[in-house]
């Protein structure tokens, strides 16, 4: 298993939307910042949104586990192999995040339970 690294390209505010439906004052995400950058591979990273780790991990999990060597969907998404680029659930304010396959080897940080 190898380490996926995830970088933070873009935040955003969909102003028509927020206009409609959000809280006074709402921004973009406060949590992450474009250029952030995160390594994982079946756990969410340290400081890592819980709600965008929900939308992206599949793809962390996938790329981790040896598909950088493919295009996801039949080549008809991303051009490169090894790249995802992906977004959270966050209807008003998501976070767009690139997803790229490493050769970092993953190692267990913690003791498993037995």
């Amino acid at each position: 298993m190898k380490k996926v690294k995830i970088t933070v390209l873009k935040t955003t505010l969909d102003k028509e939307l927020a206009e409609e439906y959000a809280v006074k004052g709402l921004t973009a995400c406060p949590m992450l910042k474009e250029g952030d950058i995160f390594y994982a591979d079946y756990a969410k990273p340290d400081g890592f949104c819980d709600e965008a780790w929900k939308a992206i991990y599949q793809y962390v999990f996938a790329l981790s586990h040896g598909a950088d060597k493919e295009l996801f969907y039949y080549g008809d998404w991303i051009r490169k192999p090894g790249v995802a680029i992906c977004c959270c659930n966050d209807g008003l304010r998501p976070v767009i995040f690139k997803l790229e396959a490493t050769d970092k080897n993953s190692e267990i940080d913690y003791v498993p339970v037995r």
